[in-house]
């Protein structure tokens, strides 16, 4: 009964993810229109760069809970130093600008996990946490495109680097197809303690 009711409401999807500094998103955003002008790939300019660390679908309802408990995991998090080193690909499909400095994104994708429960409608929809951080290129390629362009840009040097200090939830509603920002959480290195309430 409880299920029936819930599926009444609405859901959304959403992406917690790192963004690059504006200077490095447009050399970023310059590199994938060479590749959409080049492999006649126009979905490679659609989007702002960004590394995505998990995605979810949920109620909307239950949005605010999901915003406190996230703010409490990024502001106990020290922010940290993001390194693009040249691309990588995930054959046949997706090429990617190479996320170098895998430790501390990773642990911070770890720390997340422990909000996961807030994270899932039910047992078939469960949030997925990236395991490899990147930010992409291009995806959905077709076969020509990603051999041609993966021929290209195996040989092509890009570097990047910048201190990730926030992270971005954003949020595509059922029937739109652009994400929009929720919400913004500064990493403080503030580690909260639980203390117990006293009775009088």
């Amino acid at each position: 009964m409880r299920s029936d009711i819930l599926m009444n409401y609405a859901t959304a999807e959403y992406m917690l993810v790192i963004e690059p500094p504006e200077i490095l998103r447009d050399q970023l955003q310059a590199v994938k229109k060479h590749f959409a002008d080049s492999y006649d790939c126009a979905e490679a300019v659609k989007g702002r760069p960004h590394i995505t660390l998990l995605r979810f679908q949920q109620f909307e309802m239950i949005e605010k809970r999901v915003i406190h408990r996230l703010r409490v995991v990024s502001e106990a998090h020290a922010s940290f130093l993001v390194e693009l080193e040249d691309f990588s690909s995930f054959p046949t499909h997706t090429i990617c600008f190479r996320v170098s400095t895998q430790t501390q994104t990773g642990q911070l994708i770890k720390s997340l996990r422990t909000v996961q429960h807030l994270l899932k409608i039910d047992k078939e929809r469960k949030p997925h946490f990236i395991t490899e951080p990147h930010v992409t290129l291009a995806t959905q390629l077709l076969p020509w495109q990603y051999e041609k362009g993966w021929l290209e840009m195996s040989h092509t040097h890009f570097s990047g680097r910048f201190m990730a200090e926030q992270l971005v939830l954003l949020r595509r509603r059922e029937g739109e197809t652009k994400y929009e920002t929720v919400k913004r959480f500064v990493m403080k290195n503030e580690k909260t303690h639980m203390v117990q309430g006293a009775l009088f």
